[in-house]
């Protein structure tokens, strides 16, 4: 196998985390996005989608979406689980993992892509390159924040955020609640539920790769 990562990309470390807590060794490769490599005919041929993260499997094979790389890692390196050990977990996690992917990153990426000079004529990731709209970049941000909130109702009373222990769905939050920064969102400050568990989170060597 052979892993493309960005080590400043949200959704690669998202991979990255789990690999990390599932101790496998896996060759990697950087891909520099910020000088448009994803864009380049050799990247292309790895992947048409011009994204990152990608698993290259032993038979040439590329999985280029993060919820199907971790499925497939999850079968190769079954402990620890990650993703739930029966249906009632597995369905848990994939339903916390859906909300986190669609209410947090992706508000946060139309917050970010849609101010930042540096995503002029990028608004969104892939092979096609789309104009900022700025009107979006507010509107991203209060979608976040509004996922805040259903984050933080949640861990009020839960140690967790999908079942009872550590699971791909607290990975996904984990890098979300990180990625709000970008967009200037005091996360540690407004919501405290979260802030007990991020710092919790943090301690885990995965957080630091």
């Amino acid at each position: 196998m052979k892993f493309s990562d960005c080590q400043t990309a949200p959704s690669p470390r998202r991979v990255r985390m789990f690999i990390a807590e599932k101790g496998a060794q896996i060759p990697t490769v950087q891909v520099d996005l910020r000088n448009g490599e994803q864009l380049t005919p050799a990247f292309r041929k790895l992947n048409p989608r011009c994204t990152v993260p990608v698993l290259e499997l032993d038979d040439g094979v590329c999985l280029n979406d993060t919820l199907a790389i971790c499925h497939y890692l999850e079968s190769r390196f079954p402990t620890p689980n990650l993703m739930g050990e029966d249906a009632r977990e597995q369905a848990l996690v994939m339903n916390w993992h859906e909300q986190i992917l669609t209410e947090g990153f992706m508000a946060g990426g139309e917050a970010l892509r849609n101010f930042s000079k540096g995503f002029k004529d990028r608004a969104l990731t892939g092979a096609v390159g789309y104009a900022q709209i700025p009107e979006l970049a507010e509107r991203g941000r209060q979608r976040l924040e509004v996922f805040m909130d259903v984050l933080d109702a949640r861990l009020a009373d839960h140690s967790w955020v999908a079942i009872d222990r550590f699971t791909l769905a607290d990975i996904g939050a984990f890098v979300c609640t990180d990625f709000a920064s970008w967009v200037k969102l005091p996360v540690m400050e407004r919501w405290p539920n979260i802030r007990r568990w991020f710092e919790a989170i943090a301690q885990r060597p995965s957080a630091s790769v």
